[in-house]
């Protein structure tokens, strides 16, 4: 109540004329026929002002006089007290003690309490020195600038490709061959306070120890092992020996993974190395033919020693009639597509020679077949 009534009476004070009623004159008058110059009642809006109080044409008004006030700083009489500054609350405070008080609360609570998010940590620092991490929650700390909160993501996956845009990116390889390699690197942060304390630029480092280490794992390996199937194992030692160099570093990152998207030769010799890997591979497909075909002719000699195996066996048992069986077994397979004649003592029995006979009927048959079909298509 105190306060409402002296905000009250200052808003009164600044006005330069004591309340009036709705139609000009003196609220505390009575009667009058509408002239306030007589000091009756309140006057008739619609009848013509006195001559004494008429507004003279460019006269001040009220807000001028404020602004003339405000420029001379009150007056001497002013409502703001003998100096002519900003009033004055009970008690003799000034109204610069009130602003400057709720800047302060404000200045305070804006900079005094931080809401840590759950994959969020924030690491303390006071007047510069670590003072601690803090993790998911709403938590108060001293005002700015003696302490500040740096939040930071500790579950964010962040990834840097390499190279950036459509730019190559050439290593040589262990037998001094060029290879343009595109890959992708992901990392996240492990230990906040690290992260933030010990390297400058995190990303910047990242890259520059992601390409240094790829450049060093390519240069021991060769080129069918970069283009191949040697990629995952080139993948593998890229991870660990980044992760070694940023843990002597004690940046405070993680490497997640490293993955090759495309290796291929420079395009400046793109058609040579296709004809080259042509090459190779119709060499490999002739070595597996051949190894084939060596396979067969190997196991078609062992199964035939296999058979002989078998063959010398029976001989051993029975010599004569084994040797007799195989004679006549050879004479089939030699005279069985051959024309023969069989000699008797004492004189000679020629062999009917059936197998020409079939032979010269196969071939007369043939032979008027063709001049019927010509006469056929003579016809028509």
């Amino acid at each position: 109540m105190t306060i409402g009534s002296s905000l009250r009476r200052w808003a009164g004070m600044w006005m330069s004329e004591g309340p009036k009623s709705p139609w000009g004159g003196n609220g505390g008058n009575k009667g009058g026929d509408g002239d306030d110059s007589s000091g009756g009642g309140p006057r008739n809006p619609w009848a013509f002002p006195p001559e004494g109080k008429r507004p003279r044409p460019g006269g001040s008004t009220t807000l001028d006089e404020l602004l003339k006030r405000a420029r001379r700083g009150g007056g001497s009489g002013g409502p703001g007290g003998p100096s002519g500054g900003m009033p004055t609350l009970p008690g003799g405070k000034g109204m610069w003690a009130l602003i400057i008080g709720g800047l302060l609360v404000a200045w305070v609570a804006l900079t005094s309490f931080h809401t840590i998010g759950p994959e969020q940590r924030g690491v303390v620092t006071y007047l510069g020195r670590f003072g601690g991490v803090l993790g998911p929650g709403i938590y108060p700390t001293w005002p700015a600038p003696f302490a500040s909160v740096a939040i930071v993501n500790v579950d964010e996956i962040q990834v840097e490709n390499f190279p950036k845009g459509e730019e190559t990116n050439l290593m040589i390889t262990g037998d001094q061959n060029i290879v343009d390699l595109t890959y992708q690197v992901s990392w996240n942060i492990a230990n906040p306070e690290a992260y933030i304390f010990q390297i400058e630029n995190p990303e910047d480092t990242v890259r520059s120890v992601a390409e240094s280490a790829m450049r060093a794992v390519v240069a021991t390996s060769t080129l069918d092992e970069t283009l191949g199937a040697g990629r995952d194992v080139i993948e593998v030692r890229v991870q660990q020996m980044m992760q070694d160099i940023l843990d002597e570093y004690n940046s405070g990152v993680q490497v997640r993974g490293v993955a090759i998207k495309n290796a291929a030769p420079p395009s400046e010799v793109e058609d040579a190395f296709k004809a080259v890997t042509a090459a190779q591979q119709q060499v490999q497909t002739d070595l597996d033919n051949a190894r084939a075909y060596a396979g067969q002719i190997v196991a078609q000699a062992q199964g035939n020693a296999a058979e002989f195996d078998k063959l010398y066996e029976q001989y051993r048992l029975a010599p004569e009639v084994t040797r007799r069986r195989m004679y006549y077994e050879t004479m089939e397979r030699v005279l069985e597509h051959a024309d023969t004649t069989v000699v008797e003592a004492p004189g000679v029995t020629p062999y009917l020679p059936l197998p020409e006979l079939r032979r010269r009927a196969a071939a007369g048959e043939q032979t008027q077949a063709q001049p019927q079909s010509g006469q056929k298509a003579g016809g028509n």
